[in-house]
């Protein structure tokens, strides 16, 4: 239920920050001419993103088997993909609102009417939609994970528009950097959890060595009846994790490198990338 709340409320929060970004400057400029079409792009981009799901299910239905496993594998890749450019862009937007409105600005003064107006659309539609694909995206592959939930999915989009509405109401003082900066952290974990258990799919699917299966087996035992223990992949606690944080008992070497070398990159990422900040911000 977690992981669903985090992908659907970070997303949809940045989506929801695009949308009040672009309405305050229109309203400070008095331009409320373009605001229909700030509507029209929210309503296009939540249909196509509508479509795109609902063609991403007739897609994967369409599978069994090995070529099951190879999809799955595929969309958890993609999807840690996704999510760790997504983190990465987030880290180097420092001044998001000034980057939103400057591409208004240029829109609204533009002689021509119909490129204000579509370019005003176009920015709208095209930032509902990005976000929109790609949480079906996440979705499908925290599911293929086993860690999707509708109810967390459901509450993180509300929770997300709320705290969007009410930051640029003024009625909430939110650090979103300090916000973004902890829903990074646990995410970056949870597209490490992804890029393991999509290594893992293709070593089913048999079209990676794990090279050493399984390195060790930490599962506790199952129990006579059936059940798992709590601390078992399987069970309560260790299926939460398995579905957060991609955690596995009984991995194969393949899949520690995979989970550790993705960690490694990131750190090595965000460190380079902490440094170009603090080096604009001298000059």
């Amino acid at each position: 239920m977690l992981e669903s709340f985090l992908l659907t409320s970070r997303e949809t929060l940045e989506a929801s920050l695009v949308v009040g970004i672009v309405m305050a400057y229109l309203a400070r400029t008095n331009n409320p001419q373009y605001k229909k079409n700030v509507y029209y792009g929210i309503i296009a981009g939540i249909l196509l993103s509508i479509a795109s799901a609902f063609i991403f299910t007739v897609i994967a239905g369409g599978f069994s088997g090995k070529g099951e496993e190879i999809f799955e594998g595929t969309t958890m890749l993609i999807g840690s993909f996704l999510l760790t450019t997504m983190i990465l862009w987030m880290m180097r937007q420092r001044h998001i609102s000034r980057h939103i409105e400057s591409k208004v600005q240029k829109y609204v003064s533009h002689e021509n009417g119909f490129f204000s107006h579509f370019g005003i659309f176009s920015l709208i539609f095209i930032a509902i939609l990005r976000e929109g694909v790609e949480t079906v995206i996440f979705l499908n592959a925290a599911s293929f994970s086993g860690g999707a939930n509708f109810l967390g999915g459901t509450l993180g989009i509300l929770a997300a528009l709320i705290t969007g509405y009410l930051f640029f109401m003024s009625a909430l003082k939110i650090n979103l950097r300090k916000l973004f900066g902890l829903s990074s952290i646990l995410l970056i974990l949870f597209a490490a959890g992804l890029v393991a258990h999509g290594i893992h799919e293709f070593e089913e699917a048999g079209l990676v060595s794990g090279l050493i299966t399984p390195l060790f087996d930490i599962n506790p035992p199952v129990r006579p009846d059936g059940s798992f223990s709590l601390l078992h992949e399987n069970g309560i606690f260790g299926s939460f994790f398995k579905g957060m944080f991609g955690y596995n008992g009984n991995p194969s070497l393949l899949e520690v490198m995979a989970y550790l070398g993705y960690l490694g990159a990131i750190l090595v990422l965000y460190l380079k990338i902490e440094r170009d900040n603090r080096l604009g911000m001298k000059r």
